[in-house]
């Protein structure tokens, strides 16, 4: 992202008058590097914030779920709301939203201001993450320039994951779990400067644009009661009643929703985005690349730690060449699919991360770091580099720059989904194991990895519904 070509028409619906593509790709790529971060940066401070502020184990399962919720419900709602009336005021309103929660959630003297913080945060981050998005698909119209920039925006999305368990390891233990939350500020400030110089007002998609308001609260109402419900899941059982009120709430109001859309004038997902055959696929690929891509990355962190006794700081380091390697290879895969194409890469990505999976899964009670779990960590994170790009390039590619914002909003919600359920499903079946068996914790990290393995392989075979450059678009 070196290159700073001058704006021409394609630029001119974001970008202010001199200022290139690249700078636009890099507000994009920190802004969905700060949103991902904040996934995963509060789960090594939560012990202190525990001891800080007295919470119960209830209220710190809120200081998680509460930003899930808030993020993945209102993510379909503040996408299209970026069509209809303006990425940059949408992308702005999120930036002061995140940015506020995170210095009122650092300061916090009581948990539920620090709760309330978190929910606040997750609504600003279901602005911010399909508006960044949308940013590179609505300015780069050119593909290979937008390529090279989703491939950016990936490597930012996949690298802030294992980033957040580094550095809340790091700011915990040197200053304060404060600044696990204080820490988003600073950044925050300088992409809200950045946006009032470099992006220009987007216009509204007509001259009196209309938010599908019973479709937005019921599809806002419906990811919210499914993310909690799974969420819920691990620590209360899926037979339980809160569990199973949820999930049945869920599923009813997304019928309820898809009736809404079939029959309203100005539906909140526009019917030509699914239109779009890939867009489909491409859909249904980040479904499940949710789940194989962040269900590995948990339960090795569980393992390095309770089994094996390491520190979260040092658990962080330890995944770190894992990551490397995503980060490399997703560079790797924009130069790999107009040469390979997007099918092809997701069938030999899904297939090696499958294999690595396998292997990772014979850990060992006592491990030996290299040969337990740096090398079968290497050949997932080489498999899973090659799966993530292709699908995003499929879900947006054929889309209306008008539709843009929604369409991001749509691969979001559904990699968040499937992290969300493939996570609480599988860590349900690893707890059945442990609890029904008389082996150590272990052999549910392992029958987890298993399936895992196998969700790799179905998500690869996904990969034939695929149509490549030269296939009908629709």
């Amino acid at each position: 992202m070196t290159e700073a070509p001058s704006p021409g028409h394609e630029a001119q619906d974001v970008a202010k008058p001199g200022v290139s593509l690249a700078i636009i790709a890099v507000i994009a790529c920190v802004a969905q590097f700060m949103v991902v971060l904040d996934s995963s940066i509060v789960n090594v401070a939560l012990p202190s914030m525990k001891t800080g502020l007295g919470l119960s184990v209830d209220a710190q399962q809120w200081v998680v779920n509460g930003y899930l919720i808030a993020f993945g419900g209102l993510l379909l709602l503040a996408s299209r709301a970026g069509d209809l009336f303006g990425r940059r005021r949408v992308f702005q309103l999120g930036l002061v939203a995140f940015t506020a929660a995170s210095l009122f959630g650092g300061l916090a003297q009581e948990g539920w201001i620090l709760l309330a913080a978190r929910f606040l945060q997750g609504a600003g981050s279901a602005a911010l993450a399909p508006s960044s998005l949308s940013l590179i698909t609505a300015s780069h119209t050119d593909p290979g320039r937008r390529t090279r920039a989703m491939t950016w925006w990936g490597v930012a999305a996949s690298s802030a994951g294992a980033a957040g368990i580094v550095l809340g390891g790091l700011l915990t233990a040197t200053l304060s779990w404060r600044w696990v939350m204080l820490v988003n500020v600073p950044i925050g400030v300088g992409l809200l400067i950045a946006t009032f110089t470099c992006l220009r007002p987007s216009p509204a998609s007509g001259s009196r644009p209309r938010v599908d308001v019973p479709g937005a609260v019921t599809v806002t109402l419906a990811v919210a009661a499914i993310v909690y419900g799974v969420s819920a899941a691990p620590d209360h059982g899926w037979t339980s009643g809160q569990v199973l009120a949820a999930l049945i709430a869920g599923t009813v109001l997304l019928a309820a929703f898809v009736a809404i859309e079939l029959r309203t004038d100005e539906p909140l997902i526009p019917p030509e985005v699914f239109a779009v055959h890939n867009v489909r696929v491409g859909n249904v690929l980040s479904l499940f690349g949710g789940i194989v891509i962040t269900t590995p990355l948990f339960f090795l962190s569980l393992y390095l730690q309770q089994v094996l006794g390491e520190s979260a700081l040092r658990t962080g380091v330890s995944l770190l060449p894992m990551v490397s390697v995503i980060s490399l290879g997703v560079l790797a895969s924009q130069r790999l699919i107009p040469k390979v194409g997007p099918r092809r890469l997701v069938l030999g990505g899904g297939l090696v991360t499958a294999a690595g999976l396998v292997w990772l899964a014979r850990l060992p009670a006592h491990s030996d770091y290299v040969a337990h779990v740096l090398l079968p960590t290497l050949v997932v994170g080489a498999g899973m580099s090659v799966m993530m790009m292709p699908a995003v390039v499929a879900a947006t590619a054929g889309v209306a720059p008008r539709n843009a914002g929604v369409a991001s909003g749509l691969i979001n919600m559904c990699r968040q989904l499937g992290a969300a359920l493939g996570l609480a499903a599988l860590v349900t079946v690893a707890a059945t194991v442990t609890r029904h068996g008389s082996a150590p914790v272990v052999d549910g990290y392992r029958i987890a990895l298993l399936v895992v393995s196998a969700v790799s392989v179905v998500t690869a075979l996904i990969s034939f519904f695929l149509k490549e450059r030269g296939d009908t678009a629709r």
